[in-house]
């Protein structure tokens, strides 16, 4: 049996966001293939140039892996408010076959992300730097909003 390896020492430190990605891919992980990969390997998915994306069709359904996708991206940032507000938040991602729907993160009674979803098939981004800046900006969002209603996250 060959086992294959892929380091874990990287060169770069990620921002917290990111890293969350990658915790919530680890996370979610039965087998544990994604044990020793390294973060940036984790994340190179997200990272799809405009060429990429217009070579991937939207006539079929949104593959499982693009789902995953989705998911570990917005269950990150539920994560980030919960750390920032220490109010405990939910993911829902409903998506139909042909890649339209919603993302929603809510705190109790309190929805604090609430996101349309369109061509979920080319889901992705040009850089981590703007995984990481649409994160951020969700995130900020998403606590401005906890942080004004906090009893209504509590409920």
């Amino acid at each position: 049996m060959t086992t294959t390896t892929v380091s874990t020492t990287t060169a770069t430190a990620i921002s917290p966001f990111l890293k969350a990605i990658t915790q919530q891919i680890r996370a979610n992980d039965p087998y544990g293939t994604y044990r020793n990969w390294s973060d940036e390997l984790l994340l190179k998915p997200y990272v799809l140039s405009k060429a990429q994306k217009r070579e991937i069709s939207v006539e079929g359904d949104v593959d499982p892996i693009t789902k995953g996708r989705v998911l570990a991206f917005y269950r990150a940032i539920a994560h980030c408010i919960e750390a920032e507000t220490g109010l405990l938040c939910q993911v829902v991602i409903d998506l139909s076959h042909e890649g339209f729907g919603w993302a929603l993160v809510f705190s109790g009674r309190l929805l604090v992300v609430s996101k349309t979803l369109r061509d979920a098939q080319r889901f992705g981004f040009d850089s981590l730097e703007k995984l990481e800046a649409e994160g951020a900006k969700i995130i900020a969002s998403g606590i401005n909003l906890a942080e004004r209603f906090p009893e209504v996250g509590r409920l």
